[in-house]
């Protein structure tokens, strides 16, 4: 069965979640309680995310990609695994819940931005303001904002492998329609592990290439 990805950013790709390291870096007042009530789920995602930018003045913009492209640092054997998924013909899709303004300036390098799902941002206004393409289907009504369930329906059936890799809050209903979940976080593997689902842990993608590859060789015994 081929297989198809969906594979988070903030977090996964990169080693730290670059929306809560922009908060402490920049600071503004009050978003800490904001990110705490996201964690709690006491409001959804793209209500939270679209409340703690709207703390930050517009004027920042280029400030906050210049502090995302110093300082994110992108996880271990992401490359050879792009290559990998490229030569292997396996379709990767970059599902993300961070913001195009600092998302893309980091996947440049990779040359991913046709296969990036993101949420969008306005600057004309006095604070940033996230705009939302990628918004929930009629399946779902978590007001995600980057839904990445609908994306994941709009992109795969059921005669292919979905495999979800993540490791956040985000991920988790990604993770509910995985046939594998890989998982580099522990607010996900906990949830993996106490709802039943399917997942590997790992720490770099060499890792994911190696299953990748062994998974191709047993279908081709």
């Amino acid at each position: 069965m081929p297989s198809v990805i969906f594979c988070d950013f903030d977090g996964t790709i990169t080693k730290s979640d670059n929306i809560i390291s922009i908060m402490r870096h920049f600071d503004p007042p009050g978003w800490e309680p904001i990110k705490n009530h996201i964690l709690s789920r006491e409001i959804s995602i793209r209500e939270g995310v679209g409340k703690m930018f709207a703390t930050l003045p517009s004027s920042l913009k280029d400030e906050i990609i210049q502090y995302v492209v110093e300082t994110a640092e992108i996880r271990d054997g992401f490359e050879d695994f792009v290559s990998y998924t490229r030569k292997e013909n396996v379709p990767l899709n970059i599902v993300s819940g961070g913001i195009d303004f600092f998302v893309k300036p980091m996947l440049k390098p990779y040359d991913l931005e046709n296969q990036l799902y993101c949420n969008g941002s306005d600057f004309s206004g006095n604070t940033i303001q996230i705009t939302w393409p990628h918004t929930c289907d009629d399946h779902c009504s978590n007001d995600c904002g980057c839904c990445k369930p609908s994306i994941i329906r709009e992109l795969a059936d059921d005669h292919v492998q979905k495999i979800v890799i993540g490791d956040s809050v985000t991920d988790l209903e990604a993770a509910k329609l995985a046939d594998l979940v890989f998982v580099c976080g522990d607010y996900l593997e906990e949830k993996c592990r106490e709802l039943n689902l399917p997942y590997k842990r790992f720490t770099h993608f060499d890792e994911v290439v190696t299953y990748l590859e062994q998974s191709k060789e047993v279908v081709h015994r």
